[in-house]
């Protein structure tokens, strides 16, 4: 019985991990510090929004907008780079550039679709202007 546990004990210290493929695989996996930088700075990108939108900080909506929209942009990167682990060494780079003909598409989609709505919008009521006098 002796010779069987220790040949166990032997056989299971080669592979002690439960998922032996998880280490060692090319993955970045994130530690205790990169987690808690990561969650620091989504609270922060949370917070100062809500705060220029409660505190009326600025006056001008549309600069308002662009700014939130901003922290949003910012947020998605700590996200993907804290969180989802996305960067140049995982995987040997197939993550990021994943990631980056992700953001490549998405922005050709909706920039192309802004562009057509407008030009529709533009090119299908050439003469219209609404009035609100017009609605009553």
């Amino acid at each position: 019985m002796s010779a069987s546990t220790s040949h166990d004990t032997l056989a299971h210290g080669t592979h002690a991990h439960p998922n032996p493929d998880a280490h060692g695989d090319g993955h970045d996996h994130g530690t205790r510090r990169t987690y808690l930088i990561g969650f620091a700075l989504s609270v922060i990108l949370t917070a100062i929004p809500f705060w220029l939108v409660m505190a009326d900080v600025i006056s001008d909506t549309m600069i308002a907008t662009i700014v939130i929209m901003g922290f949003g942009v910012v947020q998605i990167f700590v996200h993907m780079v804290y969180f989802l682990h996305m960067n140049t060494k995982s995987e040997g780079g197939w993550t990021m550039m994943a990631a980056i003909f992700t953001i490549i598409v998405i922005v050709i989609a909706l920039s192309g679709s802004l562009w057509v709505m407008f030009h529709l919008n533009t090119n299908m009521m050439p003469g219209h202007i609404m009035n609100p006098a017009d609605l009553i």
